[in-house]
């Protein structure tokens, strides 16, 4: 039980919902491209990233100066089927799956530029 709380705990926030819900549709994203798709800085993006690598619910893996996250194994199959049933439904997360199409066809090196640039 111990597990499950863990892992609502750690979706018990929009921000983080919302990468998990992306995360279903896409193998992986950079964290520029996360950082595009909450409009937060960096490190509050890391931050929450840190939250669901603690909760086991995303892994990570590096790649250069890259920093991809990918759903764990340990994602729940229920908690997934939910997400797809009716999370995946909703107008927010719609509108970020459309938004995030643009994000993921641009250079991930181009954009960790450009979010420099608004900085």
């Amino acid at each position: 039980m111990e597990t499950y709380l863990t892992i609502i705990k750690a979706l018990a926030d929009k921000s983080r919902m919302r990468v998990a819900a992306a995360l279903l549709c896409y193998e992986e994203l950079c964290v520029c491209q996360l950082v595009e798709l909450l409009q937060l800085a960096a490190p509050t993006v890391s931050r929450h990233m840190t939250v669901l690598q603690n909760a086991r619910i995303v892994q990570s893996r590096k790649k250069g100066r890259w920093v991809y996250y990918r759903l764990s194994g340990k994602f729940p199959e229920q908690l997934e089927q939910w997400f797809k049933d009716a999370l995946l439904k909703t107008k927010e997360i719609q509108a970020d799956q459309v938004f995030l199409a643009g994000v993921v066809s641009c250079d991930p090196e181009e954009l960790c530029r450009s979010q420099k640039e608004r900085v």
